[in-house]
């Protein structure tokens, strides 16, 4: 190898070890609320823990039991909003619960990942950053791009699979 050319190959791989190591650490800063978003979250929902991936989430009411695994089909109902208090979509029929299988990409990514936190009989406030949710391209007509969604989820039921 010639003498200019170690320069140029000693930094491909410097940079090729910085950004195999800081991916995970990347991914996370990519997966947090906006921060006109994230002013707002602290203000009003100062009690909230925040998730690795940048979820954050009230109990308001312990469950019980084991946490969902992915295939397990979960029961729950819920009602979803964006910051400013506007219902953007809901499901509270206790005897026709929404459900669906944890882990098979059937929801937002944001809940895949937080159904496995809960517990049966729990009942939680959930903010989920837009990358867990529906990102740059949202869901037209209800949901715009880039919009940090709030739900109220009460998990009635897990079936184990």
């Amino acid at each position: 190898m010639e003498t200019t050319a170690m320069p140029a190959f000693f930094i491909r791989i410097c940079l090729l070890v910085l950004v195999t190591f800081a991916g995970p650490s990347l991914l996370a800063q990519r997966e947090k609320l906006p921060d006109e978003d994230l002013e707002f979250v602290e203000k009003n929902f100062p009690d909230a823990q925040k998730t690795g991936t940048g979820i954050r989430y009230i109990i308001q009411v312990p469950g019980t039991g084991d946490c969902p695994q992915p295939g397990d089909i979960v029961a729950l109902i819920y009602a979803g909003r964006f910051l400013n208090g506007t219902v953007f979509d809901q499901h509270i029929d206790r005897e026709h619960p929404f459900q669906f299988r944890v882990g098979r990409n059937q929801v937002i990514e944001g809940w895949d990942q937080f159904m496995q936190l809960m517990k049966k009989g729990e009942r939680c406030v959930v903010i989920i950053p837009p990358e867990l949710a529906y990102g740059m391209r949202g869901s037209p007509p209800r949901i715009p791009r880039d919009k940090t969604l709030v739900f109220l989820i009460e998990l009635l039921d897990i079936k184990r699979q």
